[in-house]
């Protein structure tokens, strides 16, 4: 299993070129671009430089991270989703970088689940069309806070198999798993082939639906059941990628290579008996 790193781990105090510095040094196999930070890059360098970077280097991009609540947006804002969706394209043809997270909707009222399943199928479909020509892939992250529309592992998983396309999978990440109780037995029953992305991470022990990203531990800290998940991944024949994510004001305070380093030794220790 190849071994990524998330640049939310370390996103205050660092950089997309010292991320990307530390984490060759450590030996990541893949990296997830912050669109702010690949953004901030470009101001003072070129995708050239960064295709040089990864024409040199072990490590290479996996993902952009992200595009932000792509459901129930008036034009304007969808527009702008689909203007950031063409500028992920572009980079991830001269990057070979061929997946984008996607995030849905927080605080969309009342609306049944029928109707957010609906909405974020249509919203879905009408982006992996415009991806396509870019052979880039779009994966849903569910966010397991009580008021994101689409906040378990199975209303992710019903919406990316409505969808019903290769191009379309999730983000299977812990701690959200863990944050709005998803259970195993719907991971047990998925396809491996539609999780495109799997985050590793940890967190304190509180009760379902108060859980918040700050709350976030290093992987084997906290009170996720970490085996349990592994095991079932493993049983259920996934072995492509694992990544660091964490968003702990904590760790942002550390020295970046730090951060970096011992986000590396948590995943190995967390992952050794199982892959």
């Amino acid at each position: 299993m190849k071994i990524a790193f998330n640049q939310a781990t370390t996103m205050k105090r660092s950089t997309l070129q010292l991320d990307l510095e530390a984490c060759e040094k450590h030996g990541y196999d893949l990296i997830e671009i912050r669109l702010d930070q690949l953004k901030e890059y470009l101001k003072e360098r070129t995708v050239k430089d960064l295709k040089a970077f990864f024409s040199n280097s072990r490590i290479q991009p996996f993902a952009f991270n992200a595009l932000e609540f792509i459901s129930f947006r008036d034009d304007e804002g969808f527009h702008q989703i689909k203007e950031d969706l063409v500028f992920c394209c572009e980079m991830g043809e001269i990057l070979n970088c061929q997946n984008i997270v996607v995030i849905p909707t927080f605080d969309v009222g009342d609306r049944s689940k029928s109707e957010i399943r609906k909405e974020t199928v249509a919203r879905m479909r009408e982006l992996v069309e415009l991806a396509q020509p870019y052979g880039m892939r779009l994966a849903l992250e569910f966010v397991g806070y009580p008021n994101c529309s689409v906040n378990t592992f199975s209303q992710a998983y019903e919406i990316v198999e409505e969808v019903n396309r290769e191009d379309v999978g999730l983000v299977l990440d812990c701690f959200h798993f863990h944050a709005m109780n998803s259970h195993l037995e719907d991971l047990r029953k998925a396809n491996p082939s539609k999780i495109f992305a799997f985050h590793i991470d940890d967190c304190e022990d509180l009760p379902v639906g108060v859980l918040r990203d700050h709350h976030r531990l290093w992987p084997g800290e906290g009170a996720i059941p970490l085996d349990s998940i592994l095991a079932t991944l493993k049983a259920i024949g996934y072995d492509e990628m694992v990544s660091i994510e964490l968003f702990r004001p904590e760790y942002w305070d550390w020295e970046v290579e730090k951060a970096i380093q011992v986000g590396k030794e948590k995943t190995e220790e967390a992952i050794r008996k199982f892959f």
